[in-house]
């Protein structure tokens, strides 16, 4: 279950838009900020796969302007394989 934080920063003009367009997709949140055009986004989607398909989904936005990863957290066992609870 991936889980990772971004910075989103929406062109000039665009931040309900983005705004809107973020929160219509499946497994993001989004925290717009009060005070600044920026929205925080949080994605927790099933696997890996998920993720980067909807990574690449989201930088096609036409109303994002740039995206940066905050923070990224993929449970893991020691071995590099997916934990699986029983």
């Amino acid at each position: 279950m991936p889980i990772f934080s971004y910075l989103a920063i929406p062109k000039e003009g665009a931040k309900e838009t983005l705004c809107s367009e973020l929160s219509g997709l499946d497994y993001c949140q989004i925290l717009p900020a009060d005070n600044q055009d920026i929205v925080v986004l949080v994605t927790d989607t099933p696997d890996e796969t998920t993720e980067k398909s909807l990574q690449e989904t989201i930088k096609e936005l036409h109303s994002l302007q740039s995206l940066s990863m905050a923070f990224g957290y993929d449970e893991k066992n020691d071995k590099g394989e997916p934990d699986h609870e029983t």
